[in-house]
């Protein structure tokens, strides 16, 4: 008797509350798509930024001193683009999703790993090398739990997909 109750009240919701709803959702999608063109926008400019510092570094014959700024860049870019499918799958599905996330986490982990690990054949002082190392050994520890994180996700999917 109880659920006949609460199934009645769930099918007459006020009609200024779905108002309410509706106009949120509205909002919701139009900060959704304002936030997918600003990344865009980034993302073709960073692109453009990349092939113009690829273009320099070959004509200059400097390639291989330029390649860790080149691939901090591309890596740049791949977040950029990898946050704007996160705002993708949000709008679609009017909800956060949790790999997307991780995944953004992931490359710029390993973006971080990078970067340090070019920059530390650089380091002159032993505190400054010893902080370094430090950190990439704390990125390593992140790199490893996003990982599994994203393998139990992967798991669990397959699982409600198997259910259904």
């Amino acid at each position: 008797m109880k659920s006949g109750v609460v199934a009645e009240q769930k099918n007459t919701t006020h009609p200024v509350r779905l108002l309410i709803v509706r106009g949120l959702n509205l909002v919701e999608d139009a900060v959704y798509v304002g936030l997918g063109l600003l990344l865009t926008i980034t993302a073709l400019g960073l692109l453009s930024i990349a092939f113009k510092s690829i273009f320099t570094a070959l004509t200059a014959h400097a390639l291989a001193d330029q390649a860790v700024s080149i691939l901090d860049q591309f890596l740049l870019i791949l977040l950029v683009v990898e946050l704007l499918y996160t705002v993708q799958v949000s709008f679609r599905e009017h909800g956060l999703i949790a790999e997307p996330f991780l995944v953004v986490a992931l490359i710029a982990t390993i973006r971080r790993v990078l970067i340090l690990t070019a920059e530390v054949s650089k380091m002159p002082e032993p505190a400054v090398f010893q902080r370094t190392v430090i950190e990439l050994a704390l990125l390593t520890v992140m790199i490893l739990v996003l990982v599994g994180s994203l393998i139990m996700l992967q798991k669990q999917d397959r699982r409600s997909q198997i259910a259904e």
